[in-house]
């Protein structure tokens, strides 16, 4: 069986606490000096003209949105279920992914597995063994939690979206962690792939960056100077409800299956459009 490593699939930390600030462009210039004082960039950053890599993530729902309903309704206890993936290169993996608030802690589990197991595994199916990219249990146990949920739910395919990524790292333990994600963009997404393409995309959020500041223990104090120094404001930036709000409950409800032509671009919308929400 052969490891394949991706973007923070080594150093994913099961538990932490994240906050979101929605920050002008114009700033993140001088927050990316402050950062790297104390951080390093992530190593699938380094090299890109941006900093940043791209990021792929198809949530799952009910068709009535119950784990959408969760957020907007403020449930103290809840979860997300969905695909993350980097790119549609072959040998690359796609994880399946339970993310989850348990009060103000957030708790991500997930299992990554070959793209040629994904059809069958959101049809139910186990995957053979040699279709997984690990060897440690406790991903199969997500993995396994994961289609328990799916079904319970009676979940399937609802959004895709895609933004790139800039990353920044404590250079050890991955224990503090700082990302910066622009070009926010979210279509609804009824089939069963794990597409990189988009049909008729929607930015959300822009021209704004959403900033998660992540953290596994204490708040660290260079954090406070780095929210005083740039006056920067707590917010929401829900990707998932964020874009069903956006685009509207019907589009998801009673999905039909989509094919994927070539990307046009994305259309954007209006920061006034979406709800501030509590996310996870």
């Amino acid at each position: 069986m052969v490891t394949i490593f991706m973007p923070q699939d080594h150093r994913l930390q099961q538990q932490r606490f994240e906050l979101k600030y929605l920050v002008e462009a114009s700033l993140i210039g001088g927050i990316r000096d402050f950062v790297s004082a104390y951080l390093e960039l992530d190593e699938y950053g380094v090299g890109q003209s941006d900093f940043a890599y791209p990021v792929h993530s198809v949530y799952l729902d009910s068709d009535d949105l119950d784990t959408h309903h969760q957020t907007i309704n403020g449930t103290k206890n809840r979860y997300k279920l969905r695909l993350r993936y980097y790119d549609d290169q072959p040998a690359s993996p796609v994880f399946f992914e339970i993310k989850g608030r348990v009060d103000n802690c957030i708790l991500k589990r997930r299992c990554g597995v070959r793209r040629d197991a994904v059809v069958p595994l959101l049809n139910g199916r186990w995957p053979m063994p040699e279709q997984f990219v690990t060897t440690e249990p406790r991903h199969f146990a997500a993995l396994e939690q994961f289609l328990l949920r799916m079904h319970s739910l009676n979940a399937s395919p609802k959004l895709h979206n895609s933004y790139r990524r800039e990353a920044w790292v404590s250079p050890h333990d991955n224990s503090v962690r700082v990302t910066l994600d622009r070009q926010v963009r979210v279509e609804p997404h009824a089939d069963f792939s794990a597409a990189v393409s988009m049909r008729d995309p929607t930015l959300i959020y822009a021209p704004t960056v959403i900033l998660e500041l992540k953290f596994t223990d204490r708040f660290p104090n260079w954090f406070n100077g780095l929210v005083q120094r740039f006056n920067l404001m707590q917010s929401a930036a829900a990707k998932y409800s964020g874009a069903v709000l956006l685009l509207g409950e019907a589009q998801f409800r009673h999905p039909k299956i989509m094919a994927l032509p070539a990307a046009k671009p994305a259309r954007p919308a209006s920061i006034a459009e979406i709800l501030t929400l509590a996310e996870f």
